[in-house]
């Protein structure tokens, strides 16, 4: 099990003010913590901070705690169900070591904490340029904890900051096919950028067009989650999709990701290849092995998954959308839009940006929106009826979401946070909307919660999806055979496609 931290802005602003002393000497505190279990990653995720009070700990060069402080963070994660973290600093940049006292402090409370929580207990390290470190303190027998280092840490809101281990993320050696693009921004802006597990749900004609952009941007890990089908109609706007492709019912997944593995700058690469839907199980906990989901769906159901996603597990959402309205007797275009915005802590959310509507979500959950008697009954411009896509359109509410992302990821003089954005094609104005969360939104109140937040009822099973299986393969495929397709497309043939040096 792979393993990694992630912390709200304020959270990590409120913990550096802290730690990093005007003195410069070492400071420490406590936070508590949610767990967030993908299905080959588990992730603590940082909720709030529990700072010492008045004499419960000493600053003298190094740092320590007294009793008092740890059974009050104690009583704290056993009110509220969660982990036990603990922050120090220490007196240097970047991810940082642990000196024997480190190793001594942490593994000392490890069986006090886990037999509190019934969770590991978890270590952070703060280096002067804010970057942190992190580790879980794993039990393996009695009376006996092992430290597992985290493959990084991920601070999350207006921007998105990653720290990694080398160790286990090593620094990408860039080819010189990355050359121009690694002039742009530099090579550890792009060390940092490479390395970010990125996750596209929904492998249509916006999905496929970013997808493609995360390839050749040197981007070496992709997701694609789409459980649908190649038709005749997604060829004028599907990359990488040809006609006998349609002819054979092809997964968009797999054709996408098999023109990904030839696109791709970054050495090595991978792609997976997950004909699964973001609203059940299985694919929810796929994502949430991602670091960045980009959010390229058409329904409400699959939008207040992954807003959930951006606010309770700290992985922040790039969503955008296409409305077309052709003119009434079809002689042209009356009016088309388009947006882009990205979702995490502190931004605003999905359902806030009205995105989706929580009384569709009901009426797809019933299968309504599979119902053509249904759809037909609706209003001609209600947006649930509204199909229209163009390929030059997706180009362009692709581009924005990619420098969504690339505003959030990279260094820059601006701001990573400008606002959703609308752009209107026929006036060829661009509206910003600067606002956050409306007052009670309830996606604010569960951030950083994770598996605990009480909020998975949202999942469940996804007649659309079961359906594109059964006409692709006349019968639903078995367990078994689901599970070997993927072996086959996500460890076979990357090997014997993969480029020769």
């Amino acid at each position: 099990m792979k393993r990694s931290v992630a912390l709200p802005t304020p959270v990590h602003v409120e913990a550096m003010r802290h730690l990093l002393r005007v003195d410069r000497q070492e400071d420490l505190c406590f936070a508590l913590w949610f767990p967030s279990l993908g299905t080959s990653r588990e992730t603590a995720l940082l909720w709030q901070l529990v700072l010492p009070e008045d004499g419960e700990r000493s600053v003298h060069g190094n740092a320590s705690f007294n009793p008092g402080y740890f059974e009050r963070v104690v009583a704290l994660a056993r009110q509220h169900q969660c982990g036990i973290a603990f922050l120090h600093s220490h007196p240097g940049p970047g991810w940082q070591g642990m000196s024997q006292d480190d190793i001594n402090a942490e593994n000392g409370h490890a069986a006090a904490v886990q037999a509190a929580t019934g969770l590991p207990l978890v270590g952070l390290t703060a280096g002067t340029d804010e970057a942190w470190s992190a580790r879980f303190w794993i039990r393996v027998a009695r009376k006996k904890y092992v430290r597992e280092w985290c493959e990084s840490v991920r601070v999350v809101g207006d921007k998105f900051v990653p720290t990694y281990y080398d160790q286990l993320l090593p620094r990408p050696h860039f080819s010189d096919s990355l050359e121009r693009t690694v002039s742009a921004w530099g090579e550890s802006a792009q060390a940092n950028l490479a390395r970010i597990r990125i996750g596209v749900i929904g492998a249509g004609s916006v999905g496929s067009i970013i997808a493609e952009t995360l390839a050749r941007m040197g981007i070496a890990h992709v997701r694609l989650l789409d459980f649908d089908i190649l038709e005749s109609l997604n060829l004028d706007r599907q990359l990488h999709a040809n006609a006998k492709d349609a002819k054979d019912k092809k997964l968009k997944v797999e054709v996408l990701a098999k023109g990904l593995r030839n696109s791709a700058t970054a050495r090595p690469f991978k792609v997976d290849a997950l004909a699964l839907s973001i609203v059940e199980t299985e694919g929810f906990k796929e994502a949430l092995d991602c670091d960045v989901l980009f959010s390229c769906v058409d329904r409400p159901w699959a939008r207040l998954v992954l807003n959930y996603i951006a606010y309770a597990h700290l992985i922040p959402v790039i969503d955008g959308g296409i409305k077309l309205t052709p003119k009434g007797n079809g002689s042209g275009l009356k009016r088309g839009t388009w947006r882009a915005h990205a979702v995490a802590p502190t931004r605003r959310c999905l359902e806030c940006l009205e995105q989706f509507d929580s009384s569709d979500v009901a009426l797809e959950r019933a299968g309504m929106l599979d119902d053509p008697t249904y759809i037909d009954g609706l209003p001609k411009d209600h947006a649930l009826r509204a199909h229209q896509n163009v390929f030059a359109f997706s180009l362009s509410v692709a581009s924005m979401e990619i420098l969504e992302f690339l505003r959030m990821v990279i260094p820059h003089p601006g701001h990573a946070n400008i606002g959703a954005q609308t752009y209107h094609f026929v006036t060829g104005t661009l509206d910003v909307d600067t606002r956050g969360c409306n007052t009670h939104c309830p996606f604010c109140e569960m951030v950083a919660k994770g598996d605990r937040s009480g909020y998975e009822s949202i999942l469940g099973h996804h007649p659309a999806a079961h359906r594109e299986a059964t006409h692709k393969n006349e019968e639903t495929p078995s367990k078994f055979m689901r599970w070997l397709k993927r072996i086959w497309f996500n460890k076979v043939a990357p090997v014997l496609s993969a480029p020769k040096e």
